[in-house]
This record gives structure tokens, sequence and C-alpha cells, in this order.
């Protein structure tokens, strides 16, 4: 558990570790520099029960912190803290049964809600919704280009699951959805949950609102990163569907790394125009190449449903012929 002061919300945090109905944890807390109480909170709990065990970070950051947390345990099954969030009573009993249940070569995961002592938007609330209905499922990579569909810190893995995935040694941001598309690479299967088992912490200067590793243009590139590492088949004419920002963002990056693809949009405006060197075309187009990879760019579900029920109709199917990156 990476601590970064978070004082205000870490005895809540400890506590709701303490409470949990498995009892046999270890729990490494480090220290990543904090200049609030943060260090005396995790020293005072570490003196009251030794399965709590803290350390100054090695490095500086998350991934460095979870790097120096790893090193140091013991367990043979691994899961991740944040430090402002709140897990509940049956959190570890819950994903440990899950996992031994059906052994290596799997990830348990559990749904999640959001709470906050200020009104919650809308938007956190449709984001848990979409999470907790494809964990139900345990059909997490479905939507895998969209966003990070391991729900973040609420899963547990093999330590030999996880070492093989590369553990926290990517230096790649943002580290969780960076480890949801190794663990998706080494094809592990997701393990379907109805419990509601980590409480998202939101408040506005959680790490994930104002750090820049996790910002929109972190999760394009790490996207874009492993389409073409795991999933692009460079005998398929690539398709890039959608003209806005975003689609002009990966049509720039796939220019730059010599990827040859065919551009498309509805914008009679961009129709005809060439955008880092590559010709718009209408998208009446899209269905003439020769068993294509799609990318779609288009934001917005109300635009993306037209093109999925299209690409439905062609017979394509959600990872194999088309990604959706919004």
């Amino acid at each position: 558990m990476p601590v970064k002061n978070t004082a205000p919300f870490l005895t809540e945090c400890l506590d709701s570790i303490l409470a949990q109905n498995e009892t046999d944890w270890e729990l490494l807390a480090i220290n990543d520099h904090s200049d609030d109480n943060s260090p005396g909170i995790l020293a005072a709990y570490a003196a009251a029960d030794t399965r709590i065990r803290t350390y100054p970070n090695e490095g500086t950051g998350i991934i460095e912190a979870l790097r120096t947390a790893h090193t140091r345990s013991a367990g043979q099954l691994i899961t991740r803290m944040d430090s402002d969030d709140v897990m509940c009573t049956d959190k570890l009993e819950v994903l440990k049964r899950k996992l031994r249940g059906v052994g290596p070569g799997h990830v348990a995961v559990g749904q999640v809600d959001y709470f906050s002592d200020s009104e919650l938007g809308e938007g956190y609330s449709n984001y848990a919704a979409w999470l907790n209905s494809l964990t139900a499922a345990g059909r997490n990579f479905d939507d895998l280009y969209r966003e990070c569909v391991i729900p973040s810190p609420c899963w547990m893995l093999y330590r030999d699951d996880l070492e093989r995935c590369g553990a926290f040694r990517s230096n790649r941001y943002p580290e969780d959805y960076d480890l949801c598309f190794r663990i998706y690479a080494n094809g592990l299967i997701c393990i379907p949950c109805n419990d509601v088992i980590h409480r998202w912490r939101d408040y506005p200067t959680r790490t994930s609102r104002t750090d820049a590793n996790y910002l929109d243009n972190s999760f394009l590139d790490i996207k874009l990163h492993y389409f073409l590492d795991v999933d692009y088949e460079e005998a398929r004419p690539l398709v890039l569907w959608g003209a806005g920002r975003k689609g002009k963002s990966i049509a720039e990056q796939l220019t730059a790394a010599s990827v040859r693809f065919a551009w498309l949009c509805n914008n009679p405006r961009k129709i005809g125009q060439t955008i880092h060197g590559q010709r718009l075309q209408d998208d009446d187009v899209a269905f003439s190449f020769a068993h294509p990879q799609f990318i779609i760019a288009v934001a917005g579900e109300e635009q993306q449903v037209p093109i999925v029920e299209r690409l439905v109709t062609a017979q394509c199917s959600p990872r194999q012929d088309y990604f959706l990156f919004c």
C-alpha cells in the first residue's frame, strides 16, 4: 500500500483492514515521502499489530512504492490497497476464496462503489456501474480498450502469476491500467464476482484527479502501445474510425510509428482533408477493406452505438476485429 499525504483518511483505511474477516494477512505500507502525519499514523498501527509493517519508499512515486513493498512481501496471494480507500469487511475473504477455488491462471476481482464527503458526480457512478457489470459476468476484458477494467485496488493474484505478468517492474503509467493490460496479455482469466467489496473515496486532491500520469493522453498512449504490441495483426488492414481529438492523436502516433492505416469519419468538412499525412475518407467505405481491424476513436455513446451496430451486423467481434478506444 503506497502512502503519500493521506493522513485525513489513513486511520479509516487501516481500521478497515484490521476489521477483515480474513485474518491471515500482512500489510506492507510504504511511506512515499509524506510531509503530513501519515508516517506517525503508520508507525502507531505497526507498533500495535505485527501484521502491519511500514517502510520508506526506496524511490519516488506509486510504482516504486509498490516495488518496495513487493520485494518485502512473503505471501503467495498478492493484492494492493490505496491508503485513502476503505475495504468492506469481507474483501480479503471473498478474493481469497474465489482465487483458491479455481487456482492459478486467474485473477480475482470484486465490485466497487464510490463515496465522497461532497456530492458525487454522475460520471463516477456510471463508471462504477459499468465496471461492476463487467465484473459480475467475469467479462472485464471485453471493454479493455475503453478504460481500466480490473478495478484497482480490488484484485488478487497468485504471486507466480503476478511475477509472470511483470509484477510492478514496468515504469508505465497509469500503473493500474498497465498491469491490467499485462494480465490480459498473459492470458489470465477474470473470475466473476457479484459482491461489492471495495469503496473508492473521491475528493478533489485524489491522485487520479491531479497527477499528470493519469490524464487522458496517458490512457490513450497506453491503449495504443498494447494494441500494437498484443492485438494488432500486421497482415490485416488497419482502419481508424473517428477524427476528433483522440482520433487525431492516434493518427499522429500511428504515423510516427510507420504503421499503415486508413482513416474514416462522417464529418463532411473533414472528408477529403489530409491530416498527419493521411487522407480522411467517408466512413461509408468502412467495409470495403478485406478483413480489417478497426480502432474506434469516436467519443460519446450516442455516436458509438450505430458504429458498433454496423460492425456487429458485419459479423465483427470485439477485441478481434474492432477495439473501442473511447
